[in-house]
C-alpha cells in the first residue's frame, strides 16, 4: 500500500490558529492580572463555542471533500454545543466538580488531543486532497466579494448590507465586552448532598437518625448582607446551629456549611423546607428550597 506521510509537512495553520487560541485563552483566564480582562471574555466563547466542535469536525473530515467551508462551520458549532455539556456532565460526576478551571482543563485538553490526531490524520492522505485553510487566501477572497465591482444593483445592496452587519456584530461584542454593566443584586441560596454535589440528596431517613446536606449561600448584593435561615418538616421548624440560624456575609462572599437533618416524627412523601430570609423583610422567604422525603420507625 502506498503512504503519503510527508516527514517535512508542516502542522495545518488552522489546527496551529486553533492550538494557539486555547493556549492564549488558558493564559487569560489562569493569570491573575490579565483574567480582569474584557479580552478574556472575547477568546472564552470561542472556546466553549466553536473550538471543540471544529477540532472533532477536522479529525472526522480530514478531506477536502465532503464538507464545503460553511457547513464545517456550522457544524463546528452544533458539536461544540453537544460537547460542553457532556464534558460538564462528566466532571459533575468527579471529584473536581462543574467549575472554572477543570472545565477549562478539559476542554484544552479534548481540543489540543482532537487537532493533533485531526493532524496524524491529514499526514497520511496526498497533499493535494488534504483539507487546510490559508488565512491569507481566505482574506483575500473575502475582500474580493465584499468590496468587488458588483455586477448589478441587488448584488451592491446585498454587499453593502454583509459589510453594515458585519460592522454592527463586531461592534456590538466589543461594546458588551468593554462596557462595564452593573449586574443586578441577587443572593444565590442551594443545597447540596452530602458529597458536594447537586444530586444523591438523603431522601429515606429513619426516625432519630441523621441524614447531612450541604447550605450554600453566596452574596451579590454588592453589600453585606445579614441573613436569617429555617428549615421546616411539615411546616415545623427543625433545630439549626448557631452559626447558620444568623449568617452575615460581605459582598461576593460564600458560604457552604454541612447540616445534620434530624425527623423527630414520621411520614411519607414530607415537605422539607430550607428557607433563607434577608434583612429587610423577616417574614416573607428571599429564597426557598425544597426537598420531599420519608422517614420511618426505628427498626
Amino acid at each position: 500500500m502506498r503512504s503519503y506521510m510527508a516527514g517535512n509537512q508542516k502542522f495545518p495553520s488552522d489546527l496551529l490558529f486553533v492550538v494557539g487560541l486555547v493556549v492564549l485563552t488558558d493564559i487569560f483566564v489562569l493569570i491573575p492580572v490579565l483574567s480582569e480582562s474584557f479580552i478574556r471574555i472575547v477568546l472564552g466563547l470561542p472556546l466553549v463555542l466553536f473550538l471543540p466542535g471544529y477540532a472533532l469536525v477536522a479529525l472526522l473530515f480530514p478531506t477536502k471533500t465532503g464538507l464545503e467551508g460553511i457547513e464545517r462551520a456550522a457544524l463546528s458549532v452544533g458539536m461544540s454545543v453537544a460537547i460542553v455539556p457532556l464534558i460538564g456532565l462528566v466532571l459533575n460526576n468527579t471529584s473536581f466538580g462543574i467549575k472554572e478551571v477543570p472545565l477549562l482543563a478539559s476542554l484544552s485538553v479534548f481540543i489540543i488531543l482532537a487537532c493533533a490526531a485531526a493532524y496524524v490524520r491529514r499526514r497520511q492522505l496526498p497533499e493535494d486532497k488534504t483539507f487546510g485553510i490559508s488565512f491569507k487566501a481566505s482574506a483575500r477572497s473575502l475582500l474580493v466579494e465584499v468590496m468587488g465591482k458588483p455586477e448589478s444593483s441587488m448584488e451592491k445592496t446585498l454587499r453593502t448590507f454583509l459589510a453594515i452587519s458585519v460592522l454592527a456584530l463586531v461592534g456590538s461584542v466589543a461594546y458588551v465586552s468593554i462596557v462595564p454593566h452593573d449586574q443586578e443584586p441577587f443572593t444565590e441560596f442551594y443545597i447540596l448532598g452530602p458529597e458536594g454535589k447537586a444530586d444523591n440528596y438523603t431522601t429515606e431517613y429513619v426516625q432519630g437518625e441523621s441524614g447531612t446536606v450541604i447550605i450554600g449561600i453566596a452574596n451579590h448584593e454588592h453589600r453585606a448582607v445579614n441573613y436569617t435561615m429555617d428549615v421546616r418538616l411539615e411546616n415545623k421548624s427543625l433545630p439549626l446551629p448557631e452559626n447558620l440560624k444568623n449568617i452575615k456575609l460581605d459582598d461576593n462572599i460564600t458560604l457552604e456549611e454541612p447540616l445534620e437533618i434530624t425527623p423527630s416524627f414520621e411520614g411519607k412523601n414530607m415537605e422539607l423546607e430550607f428557607l433563607l430570609f434577608n434583612e429587610t423583610e423577616k417574614d416573607v422567604p428571599y429564597r426557598d428550597l425544597r426537598l420531599w422525603i420519608n422517614v420511618t420507625k426505628e427498626a
